[in-house]
């Protein structure tokens, strides 16, 4: 069976780092969660570890329905608004 897996968290910093070894995304104002795919069913953790499967249930009724036997997707819930500003 998966396992959640502790995210690494950020670092504030005055400048970003720069050269080839770094990239860098935008902040989007959501919720860090991880998808955990197994056998056809999937469940949404937060970043400290609870099970917020049915607060996101339409990404977990999604999730469910991808292809691998197993997988763990970490990523950001984020609502963007007209705009497609998060909110």
């Amino acid at each position: 069976m998966l396992k959640f897996i502790r995210p690494m968290f950020p670092t504030l910093v005055e400048v970003p780092p720069t050269g080839d070894n770094w990239i860098h995304e935008i902040k989007y104002d959501g919720y860090r969660t991880q998808i955990i795919i197994e056998d056809g069913t999937a469940r949404a953790i937060t970043r400290r570890g609870y099970d917020w499967s049915s607060t996101y249930k339409t990404i977990v009724e999604v999730a469910a329905t991808l292809s691998p036997k197993s997988a763990i997707i970490d990523g950001e819930a984020i609502v963007l608004n007209g705009k497609g500003v998060s909110d």
